[in-house]
């Protein structure tokens, strides 16, 4: 039996459907939900912009903060009992990811959740998850 569930969520409906599905299918576990904030960069024109805030980490926190509100929504209308733990990281959203998988025995992460031109740019973030997490990962579309 799974116990503790990795979530990293960016906000996309596939990061919210990877939520409904670690909440369905995992109802026992412990899920932590990660949010990422990537370092600047000229394609993450978000990041960049949180990078020029006058307090980085107090702009992140916002940031994540809507991501989490979404999450905890999510997890009200699935009706579940699961209180969420929220934790976020800065830095490259992959590595920020592995880093974090070996303290859970699975991550749950939906396939993908930028724009064409993110994924052909950036990379998918999915599967470079799958291809170097110590942990399995289910991959929700």
């Amino acid at each position: 039996m799974v116990s503790h569930v990795l979530v990293p969520m960016d906000g996309s409906e596939m990061s919210e459907r990877a939520l409904e599905y670690a909440l369905e299918v995992y109802p026992d576990a412990e899920l932590t939900v990660l949010h990422v904030v990537g370092g600047p960069s000229p394609m993450w024109a978000e990041a960049t912009g949180l990078a020029l805030a006058d307090d980085f980490e107090a702009k992140a926190r916002e940031h994540a903060d809507v991501i989490f509100d979404r999450a905890r929504e999510i997890a009200a209308d699935a009706d579940s009992d699961v209180t969420l733990d929220t934790e976020i990281e800065l830095g490259h959203p992959v590595r920020a990811i592995i880093n974090r998988a070996d303290d859970y025995e699975t991550v749950v992460i939906g396939t993908h959740g930028g724009t064409v031109a993110d994924r052909v740019f950036v990379g998918n973030v999915a599967e470079r998850v799958v291809r170097r997490s110590p942990v399995p990962v289910v991959v929700v579309r």
